[in-house]
């Protein structure tokens, strides 16, 4: 019963983002946020294209550009994280709430969440040297995971 009411708690979070963001909920709005949802309770990473073809299933009228849209925005309010891999491509992932950043594995796109971060005192610094105001910021580090590794 826990994973039902973790999962409505992220749809709900997902319909206030769009509620808060001036767009009306729709049948094709509620699909994106169930399925984001579904991913989010069962720690699964995907990309735009997938999503997509998976929500076709109940909807085959369904625009990529309406789930683009909605990822992106997502993404904005904080809801979803795009991770990026050292070959360019990425997925996205429901990481929930806390600062975070992403450990990636250059070879099997194995992503963990990790709680390193850098020093407050180090951010102001490159933001003083740079004449900015740092308002955020990511960190993704790249290696190879030990499975890999007992590959090569």
């Amino acid at each position: 019963m826990k994973t039902e009411t973790n999962t409505l708690g992220i749809a709900a979070k997902i319909h206030t983002a769009f509620e808060e963001q001036g767009q009306r909920q729709t049948q094709p709005r509620s699909l994106i946020a169930g399925r984001l949802a579904e991913l989010a309770e069962s720690g699964t990473d995907f990309t735009v294209e997938e999503l997509w073809h998976d929500l076709q299933r109940p909807d085959p009228h369904l625009g990529r550009a309406t789930v683009f849209r909605a990822v992106e925005m997502l993404v904005g309010q904080g809801l979803l994280h795009r991770i990026e891999f050292s070959d360019g491509s990425h997925v996205y992932r429901a990481c929930g709430d806390g600062h975070h950043h992403h450990l990636t594995c250059v070879q099997c796109h194995r992503v963990v969440n990790v709680d390193v971060c850098l020093a407050e005192e180090s951010l102001e610094k490159v933001g003083e040297q740079n004449n900015f105001v740092i308002e955020g910021h990511t960190l993704t580090l790249y290696g190879l995971c030990p499975d890999c590794r007992k590959e090569s």
